[in-house]
């Protein structure tokens, strides 16, 4: 079976495998705030999942490997959520800015994603391509293989 890409695996399948891979991996940069900080205005706690930076590293990495360029504004907008206003009505909020900032920097830093000089933003790489599509790979045969088994 050769050809699969990103678009052929459930997304939260992709998301889970991909983040243990780049926590195997370990080349993955980890700001030193990431057990404190919230993920956006909206939020009233810190992520609870102790590895929260690896799958919103995993989530951009395909986020941005989807779209042709993506930047920190449009991150902030699809990783936002509505914040709680008391008796008022709920509003979206986008989310932290500084959070998708950092996970960006983290992933040109291993080479899954490049700068834009033309349109600004980021762009996956053909090292992150590869990556990715390699991860699809192995998330489609253990999904067949789990339907096997039943």
């Amino acid at each position: 079976m050769g050809g699969v890409s990103v678009k052929d695996v459930d997304a939260q399948k992709f998301i889970n495998s991909y983040a243990a891979f780049l926590k195997r991996q370990g080349k993955l940069p980890i700001p030193g705030w990431v057990d404190t900080v919230k993920t956006g205005h909206s939020k009233e706690l810190p992520p609870q999942d102790i590895d929260w930076f690896y799958t919103r590293a995993a989530a951009v990495a395909r986020h941005v490997y989807l779209r042709k360029t993506v930047g920190v504004g449009r991150l902030r907008k699809v990783h936002g959520s509505t914040k709680n206003r008391g008796s008022r009505p709920s509003h979206h909020v986008d989310a932290s800015g500084s959070v998708d900032r950092k996970v960006l920097q983290a992933l040109e830093k291993i080479g899954v994603v490049e700068h834009d000089e033309d349109k600004g933003g980021r762009r996956i790489t053909q090292a992150g391509q590869r990556d990715l599509d390699r991860i699809a790979q192995t998330t489609l045969e253990a999904e067949e293989e789990d339907e096997d088994d039943e």
